[in-house]
């Protein structure tokens, strides 16, 4: 490989990337990928111990894992003062960080409305607020956002789901235009059916039948959303601003 191949393969090299969820399925998958990039990550999920052990097994050296219920400001405040503590600014965020209390709308009770939007939006917006203005003070910083494609079209039994995941791409416009003029870019990812343990779990008809929705024929995979993240966060995006890009086979094209 030439130098310049080299340098192109670790383009995030001395950056910090901070990736809540980090710990298993798309969120590993997008550390693990950040790290290839030559990022030091800070690996976010709600339990510490497992968020270390995967920083440590990460390409590379300098990785960190961190505890953090996202939904709490305060807690997610004091985590990006650790982070940027121990590894430095925060040049990318990734907020991957999300649930599901899925039900049919008349049996949706509050609290697992309450849950499922504190965490994947209201989550998203406490990280993007407290990694902001060192952002702008810098002028540089990607943000990416996790979103889904029923944030995109709805799905039946995921009222709170798809709520959440919408908003998340209205908060990615929003925060793309006011922070654009600092040198600050804001964009989404929409992934399809992807094969994570959740997936992995359905029966092996439910899978095929899923399958067979999806024009190119197979669920995606971890390596698949985490290839587009690494693409925004890295210089051949530095002209993409409050964009959704969807990675779902096709599905909702």
């Amino acid at each position: 490989m030439t130098d310049n191949g080299k340098e192109a393969a670790r383009e995030l090299a001395g950056q910090v990337a901070l990736v809540t969820g980090g710990t298993r399925g798309i969120g590993r998958g997008i550390a693990e990928e950040l790290a290839r990039a030559g990022a030091r990550v800070a690996v976010v999920g709600r339990d510490e111990g497992r968020a270390a052990a995967t920083a440590a097994e990460l390409p590379g050296g300098g990785h960190r894992g961190y505890g953090c219920d996202v939904s709490e400001s305060a807690a997610v405040n004091a985590l990006v003062e650790r982070v940027e503590a121990d590894l430095g600014p925060v040049d990318v965020l990734v907020n991957n960080a999300g649930i599901t209390e899925d039900n049919l709308l008349i049996r949706l009770s509050d609290e697992d409305w309450d849950r499922v939007l504190d965490t994947n939006l209201r989550g998203a917006f406490n990280t993007i607020r407290a990694v902001a203005r060192g952002m702008m003070r810098r002028r540089s910083g990607r943000i990416i956002n996790v979103t889904s494609v029923v944030g995109l079209v709805g799905n039946k039994g995921q009222a709170n789901y798809a709520a959440s995941k919408a908003g998340l791409i209205g908060l990615t416009k929003a925060v793309a235009k006011e922070l654009a003029s600092r040198g600050v870019l804001c964009n989404a990812v929409a992934p399809g059916y992807i094969d994570t343990e959740m997936t992995a779990a359905l029966a092996p008809a439910v899978r095929e039948e899923l399958a067979a929705r999806i024009p190119l024929g197979r669920l995606g995979t971890a390596e698949d959303v985490a290839g587009v993240v690494r693409f925004l966060a890295g210089p051949g995006a530095r002209y993409i601003t409050g964009q959704v890009i969807v990675v779902d086979g096709g599905m909702v094209m």
